[in-house]
């Protein structure tokens, strides 16, 4: 609870710049505000200032908040984000002075508040502390959306905001996985994101416009832009393409666009006209997850396709470049993938469809075959498309290296989803292999639909040969956030197990070292 005399605290969004863009309510607090608050950068004056400057009453108190640094370069010994931290206790500290004192106070935030704006640091530390309300404003978005007088998206386009500020790869991947975008904090990066967009195909519709809604605003092309005059506050509009096809402003594809997730598993792939000489149909294995794991083949491939397919957090992986279409999709849609993958090379032009780790290792080649015999089967006419599967690092044989050589002697691979075969399939298979002294690696171990094969699994062996085997669970191998653990099939923790693991149950000669690496003989005795 707050005192009696405890001021009250506001984030009032005051446009993109024009001043007749301020909500009524917004202005009505400035008018009556006994503190006024604004950001100014570095030489410069307050830009929200200058928007609201009509509406400060005569006698209120205003508190310039100036940035200590703008462009990243500090000496402060926790470098930029170190410095604006300290800057942002000490805006606290200069506004809390004043709501404790019973004063209201009005922090202006060009644009709306909660929207890339620096009143978001300075409402997370006072708002659990005096009564706070944050008032929404026009944002720049909008206004240059505006200023553009085109649709920004339509029906089901998806709109993504991106800063410029992202690495040109990363930005490019993307924008060529959105429909629509808009491309904020330009200044520096500019040149960077000129690139993205052209990498990612958008470079022709993309928009530049400065100072939207405020004096000197441009719109002009992204292209035509003059790269070093570009300032902090200016933005690209990339419009969704117009796809129109009736008055209601649908797409041809509305149905397929719109279809649930049940019929989209079972929907054709859109029709495509064949060619007299089809593309080839890659499958490649992108390795289990980091960069320097990818092949050479692989990388060439993906260098060289017109169109890459697969499952959304694998396509993520492949850099984007100019001429690249890509095609993401969910979990658990595989034929259909195969299919599209199948269509797109019979109208002559060559793909990628991705999969991580080892195609060939319950992965995307084999959901292929099984496409393109159904297709053959149905006469669709994907016969005759070639189909080469580039091989990639298996997740197994990476945490196998990652602990030693627990996979030094025979081993056998297992998919434990029981999606495709029943458990007593499973059951059957995992115990003949450990009885028989072959080292598993389990794949797919634990997932929230499938909480409990896992732990049946761990009985079923403890049953069979006993709670001493030794179990390597690898978590995340390659990536920044791997682990690994080494334990026994007794005290195998099967609540810490995820999709994210790999599971190694090893052979009754597989041995620790003192160092914990882990190792199993290619003799038999």
């Amino acid at each position: 609870m707050s005192s009696p005399t405890t001021g009250r605290f506001y984030g009032v969004g005051i446009g993109p710049g024009d001043p007749e863009l301020i909500t009524l309510k917004g202005a009505r607090l400035i008018r009556e505000a006994d503190v006024i608050a604004y950001h100014a950068g570095v030489d410069k004056q307050s830009m929200a200032r200058s928007i609201a400057a009509d509406l400060i009453p005569e006698g209120a108190i205003e508190e310039e908040l100036r940035y200590p640094v703008t462009t990243g370069m500090t000496d402060h010994p926790g470098g930029y984000y170190g410095a604006m931290a300290d800057f942002y206790d000490e805006c606290c500290a200069r506004l809390e002075t004043h709501l404790a004192a019973g004063r209201t106070v009005v922090v202006l935030a060009v644009g709306d508040p909660l929207f890339f704006g620096s009143f978001m640091y300075v409402h997370d530390r006072l708002s659990p502390r005096y009564p706070t309300e944050v008032v929404p404003g026009i944002t720049s978005l909008s206004a240059a959306t505006a200023a553009v007088a085109t649709g920004l998206c339509r029906h089901e386009d998806t709109l993504t905001v991106l800063p410029g500020t992202l690495p040109v790869p990363e930005l490019a991947r993307r924008l060529a996985d959105t429909d629509a975008a808009i491309i904020m904090k330009l200044g520096r990066t500019f040149g960077g994101v000129r690139e993205a967009l052209r990498r990612a195909g958008m470079l022709e519709r993309a928009v530049y416009v400065e100072r939207a809604s405020g004096a000197g605003e441009l719109v002009i092309p992204a292209a035509e832009v003059e790269e070093g005059r570009v300032p902090y506050m200016s933005l690209v509009v990339v419009p969704g393409a117009d796809l129109r096809s009736d008055a209601a402003g649908r797409a041809a594809d509305f149905a397929r666009l719109t279809a649930t997730a049940d019929e989209v598993a079972v929907a054709p792939a859109p029709s495509r006209l064949p060619s007299s000489t089809p593309g080839t149909v890659h499958v490649v294995g992108l390795g289990p997850g980091p960069d320097r794991w990818l092949t050479p083949e692989a990388a060439e491939v993906l260098a060289s396709v017109a169109h890459v397919v697969g499952y959304a957090p694998y396509v993520a992986r492949v850099p984007q470049r100019e001429g690249l279409t890509r095609h993401a999709s969910g979990n658990s849609v595989e034929l259909d993938r195969g299919r599209l993958a199948l269509d797109l090379a019979r109208g002559g032009e060559d793909v990628a469809l991705v999969s991580g780790g080892d195609a060939g290792v319950f992965g995307m080649a084999t959901a292929l075959f099984e496409s393109r015999e159904a297709a053959v089967a149905q006469d669709a006419g994907c016969a005759d498309v070639p189909v080469h599967v580039v091989p990639g690092v298996t997740a197994a044989h990476a945490a196998s290296a990652l602990v030693g050589a627990v996979l030094g002697g025979d081993h056998a691979l297992v998919n434990l989803s029981d999606n495709l075969k029943p458990w007593e399939v499973l059951a059957d298979r995992l115990t003949a292999l450990a009885t028989r002294d072959v080292t598993i690696a389990v794949y797919n171990p634990r997932s929230r639909s499938r909480p409990d094969t896992l732990g049946a699994a761990r009985d079923l062996l403890v049953e069979s040969v006993g709670p001493e085997r030794v179990v390597v669970v690898a978590r995340h191998v390659g990536r920044d956030e791997e682990s690994v653990s080494v334990t026994t099939l007794g005290d195998l923790d099967v609540e810490s197990v995820d999709m994210g693991c790999l599971v190694v149950i090893g052979a009754s000669s597989t041995r620790v070292t003192a160092d914990d690496r882990v190792w199993t003989p290619r003799s038999v005795d």
